[in-house]
């Protein structure tokens, strides 16, 4: 059985850093992932979803699993995801995971087709019970066009013992609400991550573990002090973080997708990264990049021109 004191805290989703020609750049991902474990974060998600996975080719996402993981080197614990719509593909890069040994998985539901109940639990549960990592569920129903329901994600932590918490992306409060106070009765270790960062206390405060905010990536000193200052019971501290996190959760609303605001924003906040993205998507532009200097000026959060 896992150990799931282990997922608490700040696990940035950590973009995936490209060359100009698309392909992994590994000396930047590199220089990001020695920066998040100098920064204090308490574990990192590889390949979600802001880290592109949904725009690449099998043989990249393996590329990427395996050179972060191996980079990381057990310095802090690895969420990796999984996801496709396609069921056996989710198996196969769960045994891939397997063979890498991560700490969990991140899965969604299937996208695309529109799928009852019955359907989302068999896929959940199929692919649990074929592979040995952990699984979380990730729910993001902006994304995926279904949300799993609460009383879904109780009956999945009922039946299967390798299911082992949510990624709750869904901006309503409520829902997370609802998972702790329906899902803690049958399982108390369930894990319970925030999607959206400003939900983060929140969650944290009913009783959850933590989040997996993006601007850890560019902004640790917000994230991961909302969640020190809440251990060490300094409210006053994890109130005043809270709303530097609101002004700059302004970001996401720069550009859909928000690839390369994030890749952009790490770049201005000291790193020196490549902000390619993957096509379909473009860089930032230099009027967003404009704008999302305005952004970080107002949140109060450090930048170079």
């Amino acid at each position: 059985m896992a150990d799931l004191n282990k997922f608490r805290g700040v696990f940035p989703p950590v973009p995936t850093i490209f060359d100009t020609n698309g392909q992994l750049d590994t000396p930047g991902m590199g220089r990001l992932i020695d920066k998040l474990v100098d920064d204090g974060v308490d574990g990192m998600l590889i390949l979600g979803s802001g880290g592109e996975f949904c725009h690449m080719p099998k043989e990249q996402r393996f590329e990427v699993a395996e050179f972060a993981v191996k980079h990381i080197a057990g310095r802090v614990p690895v969420l990796l995801g999984i996801s496709s719509p396609s069921t056996q593909e989710v198996i196969e890069f769960g045994l891939h995971a397997d063979k890498l040994g991560v700490d969990a998985v991140l899965v969604l539901n299937p996208y695309y087709a529109l799928l009852n109940d019955d359907f989302i639990y068999h896929h959940f549960r199929t692919v649990a019970e074929n592979i040995c990592s952990p699984v979380i569920l990730y729910n993001f129903p902006a994304l995926t066009g279904q949300d799993i329901s609460v009383d879904l994600i109780a009956r999945l932590a009922t039946d299967v013992a390798n299911i082992i918490g949510i990624k709750d992306t869904v901006d309503n409060i409520s829902h997370i609400r609802e998972t702790v106070n329906q899902v803690r009765p049958i399982r108390p270790d369930f894990v319970i991550f925030s999607g959206y960062d400003e939900y983060m206390m929140d969650t944290l405060v009913m009783g959850g573990n933590g989040g997996i905010p993006a601007t850890t990536n560019f902004a640790p000193e917000i994230t991961c002090g909302i969640y020190r200052a809440f251990k060490r019971k300094e409210y006053q501290t994890m109130f005043e973080l809270q709303c530097q996190l609101s002004k700059l959760s302004t970001v996401y609303s720069l550009e859909t997708p928000f690839f390369g605001v994030i890749k952009q924003a790490i770049r201005l906040t000291g790193l020196d990264i490549s902000t390619q993205v993957l096509a379909p998507v473009k860089p930032l532009s230099s009027e967003k990049k404009q704008r999302l200097m305005k952004v970080l000026k107002y949140a109060g959060v450090a930048y170079q021109e």
